[in-house]
């Protein structure tokens, strides 16, 4: 396997992490709110609410170095100089 297509993987790896992190965080507000709503003290709660939001800010920051190692790994086979068809050889 080359490199980007590691990095290619690894982006599909941390897409499914945000979306996994981005419906956490919805459901830790609908908790917070339902919470708020009967009483409750939400003080754990939006404690873990501001971890889970600075983790989603991380693996934001995580995807974003994928995505610059990709874009790096393609420029990279782009000026990488072709092998042209070897010559005949002439006796």
């Amino acid at each position: 396997m080359t490199n980007l297509q590691q990095e290619r993987d690894e982006l599909i790896q941390a897409d499914r992490h945000l979306a996994e992190g981005e419906r956490r965080i919805a459901e830790q507000i609908d908790l917070i709110q339902w919470m708020n709503k009967h009483g409750y003290d939400t003080i754990v709660a939006q404690d873990l609410l501001r971890l889970l939001e600075e983790t989603l800010t991380i693996w934001k920051e995580h995807r974003q170095l994928i995505m610059t190692a990709i874009a790096r790994h393609e420029l990279s086979e782009l000026e990488r100089p072709r092998n042209p068809s070897p010559r005949p050889r002439v006796f």
